[in-house]
């Protein structure tokens, strides 16, 4: 293919109205393909990305989203990136996003609500063409924030009350239930006496307790000597820690259900230091399924939660809402198991 082209603007740069004329398309075309968007031909994609790339043209983001009042970029926010749980939810929705041609603008907020807003509103400058924020828990200004930018917004992780509005989209599991059932699970074990500990409590973890509150309180065994709850940041350093203080509680436990799988590795990690058995003397029990969980020793029981799939489907809800459909459920209810290892 022979191209040449005369730069008609002072700057000498090379325009998408450039690359259209000489691909012979529509510049709206050449967006599409260099976006990869699945509709369009792949032959197509090919010469305009050939012709592209012969004129050293280069895309602008910002000139794009001036033009369409949206750019091609989602914006994600997330509260930890140290957390596998997040990761994995993350790079489900950013596979899903990209092979339909969007890109990703990534937000940590530290579980800080404030910072969480700020995010927010960095991330509003960029006009996003959708956002996944994770939880339901943002402050009023946030809640402001989304509703008036009018740029279609899936939450992640959590469920809405049935007060919430109808037009709160989200994917997730219920938290509380999820913490209800492994209780359950322990008490139909025979287990007496089962300590709840948790660290971070943020709202999903405190939902979680609920759920150990509720189960424990309808078999009337609940006792609130029983909840060791720790601000701190969570990590198998701490989940030690905590086992050790609370096998010196008097009476004795009979089994500890973690909030998440990095104190509960932790504490069986302590176990194995201090001579221990899990189960025999104390059941562990964690959540979320994390790496490794299932190679402790003994393997640990946890609650396998669907964190890929949520982003997976989270990431298809919002494309959903972006192209200007409505989905078939705003909320999607994705659900949770309970996996029954050798620490129970």
């Amino acid at each position: 293919m022979n191209i040449s082209i005369k730069n008609n603007r002072a700057s000498g740069r090379v325009t998408l109205a450039d690359v259209a004329r000489t691909a012979g398309v529509s510049p709206s075309t050449v967006s599409r393909a260099l976006r990869g968007e699945r509709s369009v031909d792949p032959a197509l994609i090919q010469r305009v990305v050939t012709v592209s790339d012969k004129l050293g043209y280069v895309p602008d983001p910002a000139a794009r989203a001036l033009a369409s009042q949206r750019s091609n970029h989602v914006a994600i926010l997330i509260p930890l990136l140290s957390n596998t749980l997040f990761v994995d939810l993350l790079d489900a929705a950013q596979k899903t996003l990209r092979a339909a041609g969007y890109q990703t603008l990534m937000g940590v907020t530290h579980y800080d609500s404030s910072e969480e807003e700020q995010l927010l509103r960095e991330q509003l400058l960029h006009r996003p063409a959708g956002l996944l924020i994770t939880g339901l828990d943002q402050n009023t200004a946030t809640q402001k924030l989304i509703t008036r930018s009018q740029v279609p917004c899936v939450h992640l992780m959590d469920l809405p009350d049935p007060g919430h509005t109808e037009h709160t989209y989200c994917v997730g599991f219920k938290q509380i239930q999820a913490g209800a059932a492994m209780t359950n699970m322990l008490l139909n074990q025979g287990r007496k006496r089962v300590a709840f500990a948790a660290a971070q409590l943020d709202p999903r973890v405190m939902q979680r307790l609920y759920g150990w509150r509720s189960a424990l309180r309808e078999a009337q065994l609940y006792d609130p000597t029983l909840e060791w709850l720790n601000p701190a940041p969570s990590s198998l350093a701490l989940g030690g820690v905590l086992f050790e203080q609370i096998m010196k509680q008097k009476p004795a436990v009979d089994a500890i259900f973690f909030c998440n799988d990095d104190l509960a590795q932790g504490a069986l990690l302590a176990a194995l230091r201090l001579g221990i058995s899990v189960p025999r003397q104390v059941a562990v029990a964690g959540f979320n399924d994390l790496t490794g969980s299932d190679q402790m020793l003994p393997a640990l029981t946890t609650v396998r939660t669907p964190r890929a799939q949520i982003g997976q489907v989270a990431a298809e809800m919002l494309l959903t809402l972006m192209h200007g459909e409505t989905p078939p459920h705003a909320q999607v209810n994705l659900g949770f198991d309970i996996i029954e290892r050798q620490s129970t």
